[in-house]
């Protein structure tokens, strides 16, 4: 009982920030994303009787067994599948884990894949993103292929991702500055808790809906210009709750500023650029696919940026026949 799957990264246009419901991670709002192509997470599941222990192996370091959110998830899955076998994880991520560029993500929707076909199961596009929705909230965008909308959904059974557009529906790209490589401090869980104690959330759900709406609009209009304006206002949104939460979380770094401040100036030079971020100090610069390549130029001479990773739109999680072990 093997399997692999390959799932990608998402980068979150509206971002979720908060949750209504701890235990089945249930977001206080909805929200739209983008599946990564060369942000990817590869992961095989072995359920096997001569297991004595499950066994969770992430770029090549063994896990601790205590309080463990990947075993855990497995025993929703095991408890769907009505089996009682143990596993053996093993885990590969192709970017910096623990840096904001949802890792978490790429690895639950990976995992809920891979474990499910392991445990025989045959679950649905909608039922894998339920499911993975529950080891990391933002996994359950990662299952469907493309822009994704993750519905605002008040139970288990109606909050999930859905498709809102295949992968080849829009030349957009995004590029990821990398500007350390260090894991941040406080981790999105931790974070998520912290939401409701800025004064300002409470503001920002009375106008999500409508921000996802004309997000929405924008996506299907194809006008890059308004999309990248409210994408950018949105990541600044989203760092200004955190930073006035108590206590405040700071998760830029000097090299995030630097490359935010350069965005608008490059804007003002004729590139068209917006920048976003997650919660961590890595940014993302969206620009059009004519863009790329001087977009990435500019990038390579910034003594703050390690590494770039261009993303295209991708497919969201699937199985492969390639085996990590």
């Amino acid at each position: 009982m093997k399997a692999t799957a390959i799932a990608p990264s998402n980068i979150a246009f509206i971002k979720y920030w908060g949750r209504k419901n701890e235990v089945l991670r249930l977001p206080s709002n909805g929200s739209i994303s983008m599946n990564l192509s060369n942000l990817l997470t590869t992961t095989t599941v072995e359920f096997n009787s001569s297991f004595k222990e499950d066994v969770i192996i992430i770029d090549d370091r063994k896990e601790e067994s205590e309080g463990n959110r990947a075993i855990k998830h497995l025993d929703r899955i095991r408890k769907i599948a009505k089996i009682d076998l143990k596993a053996r994880v093993v885990t590969k991520n192709n970017f910096p884990t623990g840096t904001g560029l949802s890792s978490s993500a790429s690895g639950f929707a990976a995992l809920t894949v891979a474990a499910s076909a392991a445990a025989g199961l045959n679950l649905s596009k909608k039922e894998l993103s339920i499911l993975a929705r529950q080891g990391s909230g933002s996994a359950c965008r990662s299952i469907p292929d493309g822009f994704v909308e993750w519905l605002d959904g008040d139970t288990n059974e109606t909050s999930y991702g859905i498709s809102l557009h295949t992968e080849n529906y829009w030349d957009i790209v995004d590029v990821v500055a990398v500007v350390s490589r260090n894991k941040k401090e406080v981790s999105t869980t931790e974070g998520q808790k912290l939401a409701s104690s800025s004064p300002f959330f409470k503001v920002r759900k009375e106008k999500i809906k409508a921000k996802i709406k004309l997000i929405k609009k924008y996506l299907k209009e194809k006008d890059f210009t308004k999309f990248g304006e409210l994408v950018e206002a949105e990541a600044l949104e989203l760092h200004a709750i955190m930073l006035t939460s108590s206590p405040s979380l700071i998760y830029l770094l000097p090299g995030s500023l630097r490359i935010m401040h350069l965005a608008k100036k490059w804007r003002q030079e004729g590139l068209q650029v917006y920048f976003t971020v997650n919660t961590g100090q890595d940014i993302h610069l969206i620009c059009e696919k004519k863009d790329v390549e001087t977009l990435a130029g500019k990038l390579e001479e910034i003594e703050d940026v390690q590494k770039t990773i261009i993303n295209y739109c991708s497919k969201g999680a699937r199985i492969v026949l390639a085996h990590l072990f």
